[in-house]
């Protein structure tokens, strides 16, 4: 079973918030998702950024928690276009969304990420976008950010590239703010995702 908190805090995102822009916008993944299972294909969704340290993270637990929340079976991964660590700051909002988290140590630690009793959990870590274990091809590429969707026009083996941008919270670290954007992208990212695997 999920954790109930975690079923929680799904069943509390409203799409009320999403506006109508951004809802045209996550059409596009709703339609290339709906055509994969309607053709009983693999679903690899890769998330990408700059460093791979939040946005990209927060969108590949999110795509999987909630995809598993409706029944469905996707492979979510996530990259960058160079390698950094996922940030402690995307890992202490996960915490605060009621996620269970070990970390390996190390300059780049291999958190994982258990959601479900009876699910593998996530390994997540900051690599370059067509790293492993990253998919080589068949995968749609979801840029979620501006930099890398402006300075990476061409992913090889996507395809489909989907630009669903995320404003950075790293523009409030070491605020007072820090915490509360921090969560804030998260539950974004995790209404949207609700929002688009609801629709299926």
């Amino acid at each position: 079973m999920m954790k109930p908190a975690l079923i929680s805090i799904i069943g509390s995102l409203t799409d009320d918030s999403i506006p109508e822009d951004r809802k045209i916008l996550l059409q596009s993944l709703i339609e290339y998702l709906t055509e994969k299972i309607a053709l009983k294909h693999d679903v690899n969704l890769n998330f990408i950024c700059t460093h791979n340290s939040r946005r990209s993270q927060f969108s590949q637990l999110w795509a999987k928690v909630i995809a598993t929340h409706y029944g469905v079976e996707i492979n979510s991964f996530s990259g960058g276009l160079e390698t950094s660590a996922c940030d402690e700051r995307t890992i202490a909002s996960m915490k605060r969304m009621m996620f269970d988290i070990k970390n390996s140590g190390g300059e780049n630690p291999k958190y994982e990420v258990r959601y479900h009793t009876e699910k593998a959990p996530l390994i997540l870590f900051s690599k370059k976008h067509d790293d492993v274990p990253n998919p080589e091809k068949g995968f749609a590429a979801i840029m979620t950010c501006d930099h890398a969707d402006e300075n990476c026009p061409f992913i090889p083996g996507a395809e489909k590239r989907l630009p669903i941008r995320f404003e950075d919270p790293k523009a409030f670290d070491n605020s007072p703010k820090e915490a509360k954007m921090y969560d804030e992208r998260s539950i974004q990212i995790a209404t949207e995702m609700k929002y688009v695997f609801a629709n299926i």
